[in-house]
């Protein structure tokens, strides 16, 4: 395993809010070719390259596979095989809140799931802690409460430093945010989704309340939308791509509609001129606000690794510019 003394040279980092904890602008998220069916060697040099460009930051969950708990599993066997030498450089985060086993307890925001699927991560990672322990998603069927203080003593235990919160709108956040604060919780960031294409986080002024008003950090996921802002769909949808993926369900080829290959070809023009490709300039446009903490990305090759790291070599946008891509996508 060989680790790049120059690491650090080019990569960014961003504060979570007003804590003294910083993510690189880009980090690694480990959610579907990481698990038992991908290659484990291709794995493992994706994982030990983004480490070598300075990205110190790895996102997981207690579902991501698959099957659920092997992509936990595959970085246990990376840290193991040599990585964990740098545990001290890492922040390595998992979550529990989606579906993860059978019965009334493999779910939700109970205290039992979330008590059990800390224990399970932690002996798939084979680590005592991880930096982050996030609830997955919003449960309205348990109260926020047993939540929160489930959190609590996950950290007090000693099994996370801090704690995030996915997938929570600004409401339910400023909510369970009182409480992490009642009870001394070191809250430090949530991981929403988006795009150019998914503005939820605009209209729900989730940025406003999470670093304005809570001043904390944000993650964002699916910059690429499942890769369809890309280049890869211009022409056609490619065979090997995730449209045509029958085990994937959140990119269908039904999504690949004509004003959806009508509004990249247009991006592709904005790009161009950028000396970007459209995936670049996508992630580009969500770390253009400064109040994003850092965007992760999902990579199954080194080619699409490098790319997306290209990225980061030109984050400035002018006026003009997002005026262009606002048309692009009406």
């Amino acid at each position: 395993m060989e680790i790049n003394e120059k690491r650090y040279d080019k990569m960014k980092y961003r504060r979570c809010g007003t804590s003294g904890l910083k993510l690189p602008l880009m980090s690694l998220g480990l959610w579907y070719n990481f698990g038992e069916v991908n290659d484990y060697e291709n794995c493992k040099a994706i994982i030990i390259e983004a480490f070598n460009n300075g990205i110190t930051h790895f996102d997981l969950a207690n579902n991501y596979g698959p099957p659920p708990g092997s992509a936990e599993k595959t970085f246990g066997r990376v840290l193991k095989e040599g990585l964990m030498k740098y545990r001290n450089e890492l922040i390595i985060s998992t979550k529990a809140g989606f579906w993860c086993w059978n019965g009334p307890y493999g779910d939700g925001g109970s205290r039992k799931y979330l008590m059990a699927s800390i224990d399970r991560s932690l002996e798939n990672l084979g680590l005592p802690y991880v930096d982050i322990f996030y609830h997955h998603r919003f449960d309205p069927d348990t109260d926020l409460r047993e939540t929160m203080l489930a959190l609590r003593d996950i950290v007090l235990s000693g099994k996370a430093l801090y704690v995030g919160l996915s997938n929570y709108g600004s409401e339910d956040l400023k909510r369970a945010h009182a409480i992490l604060e009642e009870l001394h919780v070191p809250f430090v960031i949530t991981q929403p989704s988006y795009s150019m294409l998914n503005r939820w986080t605009e209209y729900d002024h989730l940025l406003d309340v999470e670093f304005d008003q809570l001043h904390r950090g944000t993650i964002t996921f699916s910059a690429l939308e499942q890769g369809l802002l890309s280049n890869k769909y211009i022409d056609g949808i490619p065979e090997d791509s995730r449209a045509k993926n029958k085990f994937l369900h959140f990119l269908t080829t039904e999504d690949v509609t004509d004003d959806v290959v009508s509004s990249l070809k247009k991006l592709d023009v904005v790009a161009k001129a950028r000396h970007q490709t459209i995936s670049q300039m996508a992630l580009a446009w969500v770390l253009r606000d400064p109040r994003v903490t850092s965007t992760l990305i999902g990579v199954r090759t080194m080619a699409q690794l490098h790319e997306n790291l290209k990225a980061l070599e030109h984050l400035e946008f002018s006026k003009e510019e997002l005026d262009e891509i606002e048309y692009a996508l009406k």
